[in-house]
């Protein structure tokens, strides 16, 4: 989930209890990541993290789970906000691999453990060399595995094989991390979607899931090629939290500016925006 920010760029506690309920309650989210890199971690500090935690805990945490963003490059920090979100009423964990630092495979390892070891939370860990620099190998998953409070991994590895050897070798729940293959993830054993598409598209996707489920993989695919101009506006034409803060303030939804580095969506880039979200089925407030 993004955190919605004013218009002097200050956290909007309020609007990120509104906005977590309109996802759980209107676009059938099972649970909400908080203070990922989604919700602008690098650019907010631990009281304002914590903030929007108690804001959404208190608002959604009796129907949805809520997962907190732990994961950095700094072991001890990541520690305290692993204890920090436990406190503060998270039901788990999301632990990134250590970003530009670029430690090696045993220093991941330690990393992941040492958080899972700082609370009694369960933990998922999140994949995503293009961002850190490094992978977390398989033969890591597979160690981490064996961890009682590691149970899942968000995937933004792209490696659809590689990864159905670690589910194959583990109980680990795998979620997909990118958009664009969802219904890839679904058909390699996945049993969810961490997404950022989900904040316009969530009753879609929760849809997508229950069909594949039930064996309506035609229903599935029609959805997936549904949402492709969606996906498209969204994943790969602007960074990603700059693209979904515009795409919500079309829908009349919390959201607000991005914090510096990151740079608020053109209004050439919203305007097509728009088009994309009403060709894929996305009903958008009306232009002033």
């Amino acid at each position: 989930m993004i955190t919605p920010m004013r218009a002097d760029g200050s956290v909007d506690v309020d609007g990120a209890a509104e906005l977590a309920a309109h996802l759980v309650d209107e676009c059938r989210h099972d649970g909400l990541v908080i203070n990922g890199t989604t919700g602008e971690s690098p650019t907010t500090n631990d009281a304002e993290k914590e903030s929007v935690l108690r804001a959404v805990v208190e608002t959604v945490g009796d129907r949805a789970v809520i997962v907190f963003g732990a994961g950095s490059n700094d072991t001890r920090h990541s520690i305290e906000l692993a204890g920090m979100a436990q406190r503060a009423g998270a039901d788990g964990l999301l632990t990134v691999c250590p970003y530009y630092n670029k430690p090696p495979q045993e220093g991941i390892y330690r990393h992941m453990t040492a958080i899972a070891d700082a609370s009694d939370l369960p933990v998922m860990l999140y994949d995503i060399p293009g961002r850190a620099g490094v992978p977390i190998e398989s033969e890591t998953l597979i160690r981490l595995a064996a961890h009682p409070r590691i149970v899942a991994v968000k995937d933004a590895k792209a490696d659809l094989f590689a990864s159905s050897q670690v589910m194959a070798a583990t109980d680990l729940a795998y979620y997909s991390g990118d958009d664009n293959l969802n219904l890839a993830w679904l058909s390699q054993g996945a049993v969810g979607f961490v997404s950022v598409v989900g904040h316009v598209a969530g009753a879609e996707l929760h849809e997508m899931i229950e069909l594949y489920r039930s064996g309506d993989v035609t229903g599935a695919l029609a959805i997936h090629r549904r949402l492709l101009p969606v996906v498209t506006a969204i994943m790969t034409r602007t960074q990603g939290v700059i693209a979904v803060k515009a795409a919500l303030s079309l829908l009349g939804k919390p959201s607000g500016v991005v914090r510096a580095p990151l740079v608020d969506a053109t209004p050439e880039f919203t305007a097509r925006l728009r088009e994309d979200l009403i060709t894929g089925g996305i009903k958008v407030e009306a232009a002033e």
